[in-house]
């Protein structure tokens, strides 16, 4: 990579929100070439081609933020670095597995879900849902599955659950009691009480795969009737204007737009 091009990338990191982008070329014998390597020990430098495995020729990407951020980041730098002509030749498949259950903590400790509180976690971290330590929840792995291809999401999945303590014990860490849970899913845990088969499922992405074997980028490419970037239709002219008569039996009030200055 060229000095321009290490430039371009830190351009976009900082576009998709990274303060900035640390670069750094392993040269031979492990020397780092980089514009931060002066205000490290040579110890510092040595611990992070130990700790990333880095070869002479590879060269390491850092972004320092939290950690949703810094996922968020890397992952757009990821996917960046994998277009052509980076990577060449034939149809690259990945499943991407063990989700965290839970992305983060809130201002009160409370779990936020990474997917929806219906997804299964491991059979073997189960137990880490009662040990009262929030950041056990972090640990959590979910039975969550993407099929990638060529740096593309084609489709994603899991396991639900199904067994109803597991059910209310979820609904529970995210703060929804016993009588709410009654109230809201009662149906659902009521169903479990008679036993319910394991279950999953995975949504496959077909227009994605078509315009991956057709080389495009761009799936309105490969889309029978594709909608313009707007969101308008060109064939059927949609959106198109809502009568007073459907609004009626739909029970809708269209409220007048707002003028700002």
């Amino acid at each position: 990579f060229t000095r321009s091009k290490l430039d371009e990338l830190t351009d976009k990191a900082k576009r998709w929100g990274a303060k900035g982008l640390v670069w750094m070329r392993v040269k031979d014998g492990g020397e780092l070439d980089s514009p931060v390597a002066k205000f490290l020990s040579a110890e510092e430098l040595a611990g992070l081609v130990a700790m990333t495995g880095a070869k002479t020729g590879d060269l390491l990407l850092l972004v320092a933020d939290d950690r949703p951020k810094v996922c968020h980041v890397l992952g757009l730098l990821r996917l960046e670095l994998g277009r052509p002509p980076v990577t060449e030749g034939g149809l690259q498949f990945l499943w991407v597995v063990d989700f965290p259950l839970f992305e983060s903590l809130d201002d009160a400790g409370n779990p936020v879900p990474a997917h929806h509180p219906f997804t299964m976690p491991h059979a073997e971290d189960v137990a880490l849902l009662d040990t009262g330590n929030p950041q056990d929840l972090l640990k959590v792995r979910s039975q969550a599955y993407d099929l990638v291809l060529n740096g593309w999401e084609l489709g994603s999945g899991s396991v639900r659950i199904h067994r109803g303590d597991i059910q209310s014990r979820m609904f529970e860490l995210l703060g929804i009691g016993a009588e709410e849970q009654q109230s809201k899913f009662g149906f659902l845990l009521d169903a479990f009480r008679f036993g319910a088969p394991p279950h999953a499922g995975f949504a496959f992405g077909i227009d994605r795969l078509v315009a991956l074997l057709a080389g495009e980028e761009n799936i309105r490419e490969v889309i029978a009737f594709p909608k313009t970037q707007s969101g308008t239709d060109p064939l059927t002219h949609a959106p198109t204007p809502i009568d007073s008569a459907q609004l009626d039996e739909l029970g809708l009030r269209l409220l007048p737009t707002k003028k700002t200055d």
